[in-house]
């Protein structure tokens, strides 16, 4: 990032934590936002260009303020949902106009906010526009086609849907905060910032399954998505994102997207931030099948096709697409219902049914396990409020 762009952001002066200490769980509250606000100083980082005629978000006719629903037998309402969860940005998007909006912890409409794992959704999304210009040729493709350095690994046999998937069938450990563990090892070759660190802890992990046959959640595997994107494509996954996205459908402002090291590859699973708005505008591209500036990016029924469970080799269902998560209730399998879910309490929610988007900006000191209210509980009783009132008008 510039310098004259640094100085304009809001945040830009303020003291931040380091990496390690957010995957630990040990920064105090006020660090902990800080440092989400700010997480483009902790890596090198590529822009992703912002567009040069933003889409408007208007406010609703009648907005949102306020809502009681249920969580396990408890009425919460909404203030205690943002107090309890620590959110620090929300906003809710119904046929694309604004329903609430609203910033906490001195957060602004220009803050840029981590996404966690929801840059996991991102990454895949990004492959099936690739697979709509025809960069990759089909999700049946190996990986070692477009990542030779994987040949002589557990992956030699795992396709671009294996990993699109997380069932290459590799062993891995993702927990969050032992510094043992598979994840904490990428994160620590991401902090040397040594060009093919990532791809060499991938290439060493042992086979524990047959490609295609198992689901283990693996953050790894979406670097391994990365890189195969950016052989495919290129170019840095943030010019095409750029390219495709961002730029075409309206964002209103650049987001950042952290790097493996200088000049290297985007990280496929994280380190991707953005304005509040830009997110829901994210999801309003999801909610229209992909179609930006009259053109269709991804392949027709492409979010369908990654936001429903999938099937494995071996005929088992699993509780997740294409790095995007299915809401798994009786609803959500009714409206549609997807989810793209980062630790700390990040959410992009997209419900097709009712045309609904809600992000949620979470300030959780912890990676996992603080939330005290159960944010899919929320997420369905805003669709289902914002639904009966389309339907009262």
């Amino acid at each position: 990032m510039k310098p004259a762009q640094q100085s304009a952001y809001p945040h830009a002066m303020e003291p931040i934590g380091n990496v390690r200490e957010i995957y630990d769980g040990v920064l105090t509250p006020e660090m902990a936002v800080n440092t989400f606000r700010n997480i483009d100083r902790l890596f090198p980082s590529n822009r992703v260009a912002k567009s040069a005629k933003p889409l408007p978000l208007t406010m609703a006719a009648k907005p949102m303020t306020s809502l009681s629903f249920d969580d396990r037998g408890r009425q919460i309402s909404l203030d205690q949902y943002l107090e309890l969860n620590q959110v620090a940005g929300l906003l809710i998007l119904k046929d694309g106009k604004i329903q609430l909006e609203k910033y906490r912890y001195g957060n602004t409409p220009q803050t840029r906010w981590m996404s966690m794992s929801i840059a996991k959704s991102i990454t895949s999304t990004l492959i099936g526009a690739a697979i709509k210009q025809g960069k990759i040729r089909s999700l049946n493709d190996p990986v070692i086609q477009y990542v030779p350095s994987l040949k002589d690994s557990a992956y030699q046999k795992a396709t671009v849907k294996d990993v699109l998937m997380m069932a290459s069938g590799v062993r891995w450990n993702e927990a969050y905060s032992d510094p043992r563990s598979d994840r904490r090892r990428l994160l620590d070759a991401q902090i040397s910032q040594v060009p093919g660190a990532a791809m060499q802890v991938m290439a060493s992990l042992p086979q524990q399954s047959a490609a295609g046959t198992a689901f283990t959640y693996n953050t790894g595997e979406t670097q391994v998505a990365a890189q195969l994107l950016r052989k495919a494509i290129g170019m840095p996954l943030a010019s095409y994102l750029s390219e495709r996205i961002w730029a075409k459908f309206g964002m209103e402002a650049d987001a950042n997207w952290w790097l493996d090291s200088p000049n290297g590859v985007e990280i496929g699973g994280s380190g991707f931030s953005a304005t509040l708005r830009d997110y829901g505008r994210f999801g309003l591209f999801m909610l229209g099948g992909g179609l930006a500036n009259k053109e269709l990016i991804l392949p027709t029924a492409w979010t369908y096709e990654a936001t429903t469970p999938k099937s494995l080799r071996n005929g088992e269902l699993i509780p997740y697409g294409y790095l995007w998560w299915p809401v798994n209730s009786r609803e959500g399998f009714a409206d549609g219902a997807y989810t793209a879910i980062g630790i700390h309490g990040q959410f992009l929610y997209i419900n097709p049914r009712h045309s609904v988007v809600i992000v949620v900006w979470g300030a959780q000191p912890k990676p996992v396990g603080s939330a005290r209210i159960n944010d899919q509980a929320f997420f369905a009783a805003v669709s289902a409020r914002l639904a009966s009132k389309s339907a009262a008008q």
